[in-house]
């Protein structure tokens, strides 16, 4: 194994070890062995942002890394505000940063969610604290050609909560792609609906949500979910989703959106409608559950997520 850090970490001990494929951490108080934690990760086939940073140290709610020698500058943003700027994080010789509050742990609503952000020769990458050794890769826009959620922070910033969901599942980077916009009924303007896919470390595992956001809210609110589906990722990337919607005038709607290559949405159920379009808007109730199905540009069907 690769030695990539020893020595002392705030009050502890901290040793990181590379295999070529995992990496280990050991950790123990300075004052004693008791309490002593080990921990491991999978990195197989880490490269660029996967493998810029490592968790050094995680205590109190806060956490720090040990970032990679290609790395040229570290600064810590809230990715819930996109315009709010950068705090710069020190970083001693051999790759320390300073400490900073995580979202990963963190208890109560979620109002705040920081992220590191490191730069090296190819620009700035944007890395999120999961509760694992291994920060997660954010990027955004279609999955078969994203781009590094730092070129697109607004892409992101109603959905930043959403990637609690994703903690401790191993997970190697996430994506959020806007797949669709719905104009809504009664005139109420026109919503978002986003996909983020969290893909893993060992390949299975990925979560995909679809999350819908109307006009006027701050967040996006997740209208389906699924694991381990192709949905969303760059092997399959398609998504039909569905969420029931109150309008302002107190009229309840079941809305659907697919991807822009779907000519055709159908739901069935208590309450059915069809659209020629990637997009449906029907009238419903409260409660009311519906199928969802539709169909792509080259005639293959492909059924809403739930």
């Amino acid at each position: 194994p690769q030695l990539l850090y020893a020595g002392e970490v705030g009050s502890a001990r901290v040793v990181l070890l590379y295999d070529g494929l995992r990496v280990a951490r050991y950790a123990e108080p300075k004052e004693s062995t008791g309490g002593a934690a080990l921990d491991f990760a999978r990195v197989d086939g880490a490269t660029g942002a996967g493998a810029s940073a490592l968790v050094l140290d995680r205590v109190d709610g806060n956490v720090r890394y040990l970032t990679a020698p290609w790395v040229t500058k570290v600064a810590v943003r809230d990715l819930m505000k996109p315009d709010g700027g950068t705090s710069k994080l020190p970083v001693s010789a051999d790759g320390v940063t300073g400490v900073f509050a995580s979202p990963a742990l963190r208890p109560g609503t979620c109002r705040s969610w920081n992220v590191l952000q490191l730069n090296d020769a190819d620009g700035a990458r944007l890395l999120t604290d999961l509760a694992e050794l291994t920060p997660a890769h954010l990027t955004s826009g279609r999955p078969s050609a994203p781009r590094e959620a730092s070129k697109s922070l607004g892409a992101w910033s109603p959905y930043a909560c959403s990637l609690a969901a994703a903690r401790a599942q191993g997970v190697r980077s996430v994506n959020a792609w806007r797949y669709a916009r719905q104009s809504l009924p009664d005139w109420a303007g026109t919503a978002t609906w986003v996909c983020t896919r969290a893909e893993t470390w060992r390949g299975g595992g990925t979560r995909v949500l679809a999350q819908f956001r109307a006009p006027g809210d701050r967040y996006g609110a997740v209208a389906a979910k699924a694991d381990d589906s192709p949905a969303c990722g760059a092997r399959d990337p398609h998504l039909l989703a569905g969420v029931l919607w109150k309008s302002g005038a107190g009229t309840w709607y079941l809305l659907a959106a697919g991807s822009r290559d779907t000519t055709s949405v159908t739901a069935t159920g208590k309450f059915s409608g069809s659209a020629q379009s990637n997009v449906l808007a029907v009238r419903a109730r409260q409660g009311a559950r519906a199928d969802l199905k539709g169909t792509l540009t080259n005639g293959r069907s492909i059924t809403g997520l739930r």
